[in-house]
């Protein structure tokens, strides 16, 4: 990775429901204040951040509002801690800089409703950090595949969403990471929260919020047969959860 920044130090076990702790991290991956600057070509205005393979990720300080234009009316709040007592991240897409080539303002994709929705946030509202690892999901071969530095290091089998709850497809991005109180449950040994949500099951509670988890019905991998989120089989998970930290881009197509 080359130069080690300061890590954003985001390690939790926090209670979910009396049932659920999530833990998570931007993990043992590069952080630092702001994105790195290519300073002899830096210009002022808008500038894509990341690359194919290095994801940009920002989480909120203490709180932060998002814009649908910089400096417009709020349309959403956000504190640094979520409603699951988890920080809050967002996957930042471009940023807005001034004469100084300092970022004013990041367009971010956020982890609610709409699926995919974006907007800006102040600058100084984040701490920002770089992710290296991506993971595909192809729900008509029913397979999860994960990348780190373009490199493909696991792919496995999955269960997806039954055709009258579909899982959703699009481009979003790890949002939360739980552990249950129970590994023999539901869940299995965890699961990665996602900012996506069910297109059916908009009355669940959060809004049918979708992810990546284990599951106790190995047999269901395979299958179109879940409510919508992606089964894993719990050796695999366990290694999946280790390399999959906050802010880790998720593309599910057909």
């Amino acid at each position: 990775m080359g130069v080690r920044h300061r890590r954003l130090g985001l390690l939790l076990t926090l209670p979910l429901a009396a049932l659920l702790v999530w833990t998570g991290a931007i993990a043992q991956e590069a952080a630092s204040q702001r994105p790195p600057t290519d300073a002899p070509r830096c210009r002022s205005g808008s500038a894509r951040l990341g690359s194919a393979h290095v994801t940009v990720v920002a989480v909120v300080r203490t709180h932060a509002r998002a814009y649908r234009r910089p400096a417009a009316r709020p349309f959403a709040r956000f504190r640094h801690l979520n409603q699951n007592g988890f920080p809050t991240v967002f996957r930042v897409l471009t940023a807005l800089r001034g004469d100084d080539c300092s970022a004013r303002w990041y367009r971010v994709q956020l982890p609610i409703r709409p699926n995919g929705v974006t907007g800006y946030v102040r600058a100084s509202a984040v701490e920002t950090g770089r992710v290296r690892a991506r993971v595909l999901v192809d729900l008509s071969g029913k397979r999860l595949t994960l990348f780190r530095s373009g490199k493909r290091i696991l792919r496995t089998r999955v269960a997806v969403g039954s055709s009258a709850t579909p899982t959703p497809t699009g481009r979003y991005y790890v949002n939360q990471r739980l552990i249950p109180s129970d590994p023999s449950g539901a869940f299995g040994p965890g699961a990665i929260g996602i900012s996506a949500h069910s297109t059916v099951l908009t009355a669940w509670t959060q809004g049918g919020p979708i992810a990546i988890h284990g599951t106790n019905e190995p047999w269901s991998i395979g299958h179109a047969v879940s409510n919508g989120c992606i089964r894993v089989r719990n050796p695999v998970f366990r290694r999946l959860f280790a390399r999959t930290p906050a802010g880790t881009p998720v593309v599910i197509r057909h």
